[in-house]
């Protein structure tokens, strides 16, 4: 017993304290590597151990003979004059490298549960690939496909970001984080809203498009709580902290209903719904608008009925009150002329078919188009348009005198 080994107890006692390693596990550690230490030496036994008063620090070897069993039949102390030299070359080493293991494997098991859980970590570095947050004793991992578009991640920005997966790594925890997952929206609710993180309120579902908009559909365990209120805030602070931490992205609040036919109808806010119809057979609901709601129930490129559909579960087809009435007057398959109206050089207004070809000017479009009805018309008898107006025509071979006489012969007529 010397005061060396009292100063190496000390020493690995503080290393435990800095590290939040405890002392048995550095013993443990030690006690492993000094056994393949022991090996390496001249004459010494096939099996041995190594144990460390955790007292005083005597560090004695114990040779042993092991049966086919594998039990020990025999032991004996085989500690080497001069082993406390290797230790000390072994301890440092050993030392270190367990420690490292141990900080690896503490920072996994702190993470290794949190998926779905919502980090702030500070922007450290961007590529093309991926974007690193340090998240204080990690770093985490935000790929490009995890990015939302047009969102820039500055150097020493503060970020809050969504755990999608914690992998284990021989250099340690690799934590993958995303800012386009809809748990983010809703984590980020659990922040703002206290009814949400007490269970009063629940975000029953959710569909984003990141950096564009977002649906959630609320409900309140209590009939007391609004919780599209709840969810708002006075004058809509609660919902504006979501939104300035998402860069803007606008977040439509609805609430929630069992009746899938309300559910729709609330999806497709801000457009006012006339009626629903659902077909369970194909999964499809058919929503009938008014005319001028069309446009806003389908939203900028179809934004506002995907979120629904994502949403409710429902394929959903928006057709106007003229749609309707066209297909039930079973004008549906009806072909119409394909193009539209441009100006030409003139400014004039000029009809482009689709298929090319010439232009045609508004007023010979209405003709044409006066035209091609008068032929659809039935006529009452067998002749023609042009076949009527022949009797009107005076033939050159015909003299004038004789129409003349025939108008004089009419009863009725005075001279």
């Amino acid at each position: 017993m010397s005061s060396t080994n009292f100063e190496f107890l000390d020493a690995l006692g503080q290393i435990a304290l800095d590290k939040g390693i405890s002392v048995d596990t550095l013993l443990d550690a030690l006690a492993n590597a000094l056994v393949a230490a022991y090996k390496r030496l001249p004459d010494s036994a096939e099996e041995a151990v190594v144990t460390i008063d955790p007292e005083s620090g005597e560090i004695r070897v114990y040779g042993q003979e092991l049966n086919a069993e594998g039990e020990v039949v025999r032991e004996w102390d085989d500690t080497p004059d001069d082993f406390g030299r290797i230790a000390a070359q072994t301890a440092k080493q050993v030392i270190m490298q367990r420690i490292r293991e141990v900080e690896r494997d503490m920072k996994y098991d702190e993470y290794a549960g949190r998926e779905g859980d919502i980090v702030t970590g500070i922007v450290q570095q961007t590529d093309n690939r991926y974007t690193l947050l340090d998240l204080g004793k990690v770093e985490a991992l935000l790929p490009q496909a995890e990015q939302v578009p047009y969102e820039r991640y500055d150097h020493g920005t503060r970020l809050k970001a969504y755990i999608v997966e914690v992998r284990k790594t021989a250099k340690g925890p690799q934590i993958v984080v995303s800012r386009t997952h809809p748990g983010l929206v809703k984590r980020l609710f659990e922040l703002e809203v206290p009814e949400i993180s007490s269970g009063v309120v629940e975000i029953r579902a959710a569909a984003r498009e990141p950096g564009h908009r977002t649906k959630i559909a609320v409900w309140s365990n209590d009939a007391h709580v609004d919780p599209v209120g709840a969810c708002v805030g006075a004058r809509g602070s609660r919902v504006r902290m979501v939104t300035n931490e998402l860069r803007g992205e606008r977040i439509d609040v609805i609430p929630y209903s069992d009746d899938p036919v309300d559910l729709i109808q609330n999806s497709l806010a801000p457009a006012r719904v006339r009626e629903v119809r659902l077909d369970e057979t194909s999964g499809t609901a058919t929503v009938i608008v008014n005319d001028y709601q069309l446009s806003l129930a389908i939203g900028k490129e179809g934004q506002n009925a995907r979120l629904a559909a994502r949403l409710t579960g429902w394929r959903i087809d928006i057709k106007s009150e003229s749609q309707l009435e066209e297909e039930e007057a079973g004008l549906e398959g009806q072909e119409w002329a394909e193009g539209e109206w441009v100006e030409d050089e003139t400014g004039a207004q000029v009809w482009k078919p689709a298929e090319g070809g010439e232009q045609i000017s508004a007023a010979d479009y209405s003709t044409k188009s006066a035209e091609e009805a008068v032929t659809e018309v039935p006529a009452a008898s067998e002749t023609t348009p042009s076949e009527e107006a022949a009797p009107s025509e005076v033939s050159s071979e015909e003299p004038a005198v004789e129409e003349t006489a025939t108008e004089s012969e009419t009863p009725g007529a005075t001279s």
